[in-house]
């Protein structure tokens, strides 16, 4: 499969398990979570990405990325974890 599979050149999103997933959604959360990962990047800078991880993360979970890729970072992983237990009634903050 490739990407005009999954979103065609006319269409910039698309239904994946209820959920409304915009092209870009994934290459997003990567940048996102470059800068989150910058131990050099500006506090505020890190707020932004991880605001911005937080509002992908159901997208990125009806696309079933989670299942297939291992996020490598620990700090990260343990921040998508926490985000995850939040999502069920909690908070994460950067």
């Amino acid at each position: 499969m490739q990407a005009q599979d999954l979103l065609p050149d006319d269409r910039n999103a698309a239904q994946f398990e209820g959920v409304a997933v915009r092209k870009g959604t994934v290459g997003a959360f990567l940048l996102n979570a470059r800068v989150w990962c910058d131990a050099d990047a500006a506090p505020a800078a890190r707020e932004v990405a991880a605001r911005d991880m937080r509002q992908a993360l159901p997208a990125l979970r009806a696309l079933g990325l989670f299942e297939v890729l291992e996020v490598r970072d620990p700090a990260l992983r343990r921040w998508l974890d926490a985000a995850g237990a939040a999502s069920a009634g909690g908070e994460v903050t950067a």
